[in-house]
């Protein structure tokens, strides 16, 4: 890719998010969110390759939707109230089109079909970035509007999310696909608690973006695309395959990694709203994603047995240490502790 372009790509794709972050005027937020679709699709489509033009179009169309959504509905706000901010959504029917819009920027169930796709279709980094930078946006401007959105509503929309991700993963061998359904259900968790406390949905996101970071980075330095490479991959780096593990256990949310700390304060949250069903509820369906998290990790350390196979055993060569991997990998295991201070974030 020209040097030009990809300084222009990379400047729009920071400038997006922020912009709509940072905007308290519907048609500023709605340029910040076509900014950042615009600057990620050439880098879905850069591969070439007709899986990638298919991944690129989808991921078009679906923001193209959402985006005519969000538009339609602020001017419909704007037409009953006068007034284009953000933080003014008292009519019923603008919140509802922008709860389905913002679904489906998102990838939320139902309307996630789009995400496990694009996500299959192009590399790991475009990938990492789709699962977490891309769900900046979208999901600020849920938690500016939260005090106007319907409970009811985003209770189910979360707790869809979290069993469709978890079911949609386990019968997946690619590991993109994988990563696709844990954003699924890492989304639907957040959704769940967005009106009862968007605090804890920031710190949610705050913690999913560690830890799904940290998997995507060492997928990408082990060279892995497929669950059945990673029987083999314990010969080129056993050190990083143990805390693959340990980071597939925390996004998991296993104490006392981590990814159990948001799952803890959420359920915690539910319980203290006299919701014990949906607490419950949440509780049970999140081992459907254990499920499929133990999965990679017992394929990640056991060891072939000595017979013919069809993958090629890797050799271990001298490799450049990744101070930034050793840090996020810290971060995505040892931050329980640290529990009640990061309860004091804004």
């Amino acid at each position: 890719m020209n040097p030009y372009t990809s300084v222009i790509i990379t400047l729009s794709l920071i400038m997006g998010p922020l912009l709509t972050m940072s905007s308290n005027h519907w048609i500023m937020a709605w340029t910040g969110l076509e900014i950042s679709t615009l600057a990620i699709i050439p880098l879905i489509a850069k591969q070439h390759h007709p899986r990638a033009i298919e991944a690129a179009t989808k991921y078009f169309l679906t923001q193209a939707t959402a985006s005519t959504l969000i538009l339609f509905s602020s001017i419909m706000n704007a037409w009953t109230l006068g007034q284009w901010d953000i933080t003014q959504m008292s009519n019923n029917t603008p919140c509802m089109i922008l709860t389905t819009a913002l679904a489906i920027k998102l990838g939320l169930a139902p309307f996630h079909f789009w995400l496990p796709e694009v996500l299959q279709g192009t590399t790991t980094m475009t990938a990492l970035i789709l699962t977490t930078w891309q769900k900046l946006a979208p999901l600020s401007l849920l938690v500016m509007t939260s005090q106007s959105l319907n409970t009811p509503l985003m209770l189910t929309l979360g707790l869809t999310s979290t069993l469709i991700g978890g079911w949609y993963g386990l019968n997946q061998t690619q590991l993109r696909k994988i990563m696709a359904s844990s954003s699924i259900a890492h989304l639907g968790w957040m959704t769940t608690i967005l009106t009862l406390s968007p605090k804890l949905t920031l710190l949610t996101f705050y913690t999913y973006i560690i830890m799904t970071s940290t998997t995507f980075l060492m997928i990408k330095t082990l060279e892995t695309n497929m669950i059945s490479v990673m029987m083999t991959s314990w010969t080129k780096l056993p050190t990083l395959n143990t805390m693959m593990m340990l980071t597939l256990m925390s996004l998991a949310g296993l104490p006392p990694l981590t990814g159990f700390t948001p799952k803890w304060l959420i359920l915690q949250e539910l319980t203290k709203q006299h919701m014990f069903i949906m607490a419950a509820a949440m509780a049970l369906i999140s081992l459907l994603s254990l499920f499929f998290y133990l999965r990679i990790s017992y394929y990640t350390t056991i060891t072939l047995p000595p017979n013919s196979t069809n993958y090629l055993q890797q050799w271990r060569h001298k490799t450049n240490k990744k101070l930034y991997l050793a840090t996020m990998t810290t971060l995505s295991i040892t931050l329980l502790p640290i529990t009640p201070t990061l309860l004091t974030i804004p």
